[in-house]
Formats: C-alpha cells, structure tokens, sequence
C-alpha cells in the first residue's frame, strides 16, 4: 500500500500546485535559488566523502526490527522538534534568514538518516551505506517518474550498489528543488513565515520519517529471505 502511494501519478490538486509553485519559484531572488543549490552540492558531497552526519551520542543496532523501528520512532521525534523550532525561528526573520533554513534542514534530514542507519546495523562508514542514504532521501523528496526509479534501485540494493558507484548531484538537486512545497516557500515571506516554517519543517521530517521506515523494512526482510 505505501509503495502504491508514493509511486501513483499526481493528481490535479498537486499539479495544480506544482504550477503555482512554479510561478510563485520566479519571485524568489537567484541568491536564494544558488543558495539551495550549493547546500545541494555541499549536503551531497559531505555524504559520499566523509560521512560527516555521524551523530555526537552513540547509536546502537539492537534487538529485532519492531525494536529498531522504535527506536526509530524516537529519533524522528527528537530531530522533527528540532527541525520545527527551526523552522519557527528561521522563518520569523523573512526572507534572508528563511534561505538559512534550507543548509540547515538538509543537515537535520541527513542526521537522522544516518542514525537510522546505524539503528538497523548498518556502518555508515562504508561507502555504499553513504551513498544508500542518498537514494532514501530522493524517495521522499523527488518526482514520481523519479521515485519509481529510485525504488527499484532500492529494492535490488545488493546488485545495485555494485553499479551505481555515484550520485548525480545536479539531478539530485533538480529533483528536491521541484519537490518543495509551495507552502515551504511561503517561509520566506514576511509575517507568516514562523508559522509556516513550524508546519513544513514538521510536515518534511515526517515524511522522511516515513519513507525511512519503509526503506529499511525493504532491505531487512529482502537481507533475511536471502539467509
């Protein structure tokens, strides 16, 4: 059913509001614009390179997976709060201190990832690890067309990460930037961008949350039928 629901055509209110998006995308000043996209850049290379999200307390794999998606459960719950009094605060100052939400969220979304990783036993240090991140993350936050792709990668990740030894950032940036919700623009206006960034922050880690979710339940029971 989640795989059905994330994979299904858009339907006229979203695309309606991916055209309102659109317009309303030509009124941001290009500051903002290259500012998302070398946060992109920046958030994409730390990953493959260093791994530089591991978290300053110590995370642990332990017991089965119900346990693990528990604990899962309390990260979400840990970085979500930060990332909506993030938002709160970042929105409150308008335009230009909005744009510092969007380095800032995407550092929050790959901390979680990483301790989810981490949480189902995986090591982030290996490459490939770093690199699967990358791919979760595209499924939540990409095109349709895109996350089909995407799953089928995810799905098959042992032969896959084989081949696929790197991530095409441009198209990564391309396909966040397309997926942010017109209502996560809206941060950036003066007087109701508290509130907004509250909600859309909280709305996106939530998603991510989701998505993470499914993701590791796809790798442990394909890992376990295979022995």
């Amino acid at each position: 059913m989640w795989k059905r629901r994330i994979t299904r055509k858009s339907s006229r209110l979203q695309r309606v509001s991916k055209r309102a998006q659109t317009k309303m995308n030509t009124w941001i000043p290009e500051k903002a614009h290259n500012l998302i996209t070398d946060s992109i850049r920046r958030m994409v290379e730390i990953t493959l390179n260093s791994g530089g999200w591991l978290p300053l307390n110590p995370v642990t794999a332990k017991g089965n997976l119900q346990e693990r998606e528990e604990s899962m459960k309390e990260r979400l719950e840990f970085y979500r709060k930060t990332a909506t009094i993030e938002g709160a605060g970042t929105g409150a100052g308008g335009l230009f201190l909005g744009m510092a939400d969007f380095p800032l969220l995407l550092s929050i979304k790959m901390k979680f990832l990483t301790e989810c990783s981490i949480i189902h036993g995986y090591d982030v240090n290996v490459y490939e690890e770093r690199l699967f991140l990358l791919y979760v993350f595209q499924l939540a936050f990409s095109s349709d067309e895109h996350k089909r792709k995407t799953l089928s990668v995810i799905e098959d990740w042992n032969a896959e990460k084989e081949r696929v030894k790197d991530m095409d950032w441009r198209t990564f940036q391309q396909e966040y930037r397309d997926h942010i919700d017109l209502i996560k623009m809206l941060q950036l206006v003066p007087g109701i961008g508290a509130v907004v960034g509250a909600y859309a922050n909280y709305q996106l880690l939530d998603q991510l949350g989701e998505t993470a979710k499914f993701t590791y339940r796809i790798r442990h029971f394909h890992e376990h039928e295979k022995g």
